[in-house]
């Protein structure tokens, strides 16, 4: 740990969220502690009903040095940051805390790097365009990482804010068959109602397609195995949570 960092026996690491039992990040960390000898070192689940707890969760919690954050929190935690990293703010949201010094903390965005990362080696000629489901903190990081890599999208949602989202009743065979991308970003289909999937019409999915699902619990969701039904690529999300959260580790340790 630099100087800048908050104190020298911060030890704690968490992730912030709702209804995380089930989280990755937990294990995935402790693991890495093994791995590293950091017996001192510990991940911890964070979950709250309200935002409106972070400040208290912060006074109760003061060896933390990083903190991932997750759905519902991603957008909502911007106002209670110190700093936002250039990205991040350009995003508008933020998964992973920095705490620095004199109680000030830095946000980042790590699932662009995460995303965009294990989504290229899947792409072929063809994938031009995308269809992004979900318009919440997690969906703006992939359509900014879409930009980077030059591919036109639009979101699909249940209630359209503007004119670069559509509803799911104009999900036509047309649009489909144009948009090869198709990104879940909605926890539709997550560990334990896993027979839940966004309403798209699948049946015009081909083998041109690459469906892609943030969702890694269960690994095969509905969504994705629609998908696979029809001869598409498929992709959960777990090496895009394995490579965000490397990255997570570099910030905190930088």
């Amino acid at each position: 740990m630099t100087e800048e960092k908050k104190q020298d026996n911060c030890n704690t690491f968490g992730l912030l969220g709702k209804n995380i039992s089930y989280s990755f990040s937990s294990g995935y960390f402790k693991e890495k502690f093994d791995e590293l000898e950091l017996l001192h070192y510990q991940y911890k689940n964070f979950e709250i009903q309200s935002i409106q707890e972070f400040p208290l969760l912060l006074k109760q919690n003061k060896a933390l040095c990083g903190m991932n954050v997750t759905i519902p929190y991603k957008e909502e935690i911007l106002p209670f940051l110190t700093e936002i990293d250039a990205e991040a703010k350009e995003i508008g949201a933020v998964n992973t805390i920095q705490f620095l010094k004199n109680g000030k903390c830095k946000g980042y965005n790590t699932d662009v790097v995460g995303f965009l990362n294990s989504l290229k080696p899947l792409l072929e000629l063809h994938h031009t365009k995308a269809l992004i489901i979900g318009t919440g903190g997690a969906s703006k990081a992939i359509a900014y990482a879409l930009k980077k890599l030059h591919i036109d999208f639009v979101f699909v949602s249940r209630n359209p804010e503007n004119e670069n989202e559509i509803p799911y009743s104009n999900l036509t065979q047309e649009l489909i068959s144009e948009h090869t991308i198709i990104v879940n970003c909605t926890p539709l289909g997550t560990f334990p109602e896993t027979d839940l999937c966004p309403n798209i019409p699948y049946q015009y999915i081909t083998s041109k397609h690459l469906l892609y699902d943030l969702i890694y619990n269960p690994a095969l969701s509905t969504f994705l195995q629609n998908g696979k039904n029809k001869g598409a690529i498929i992709k959960n999300g777990l090496e895009m949570l394995q490579l965000q959260a490397e990255k997570s580790w570099q910030i905190w340790n930088s």
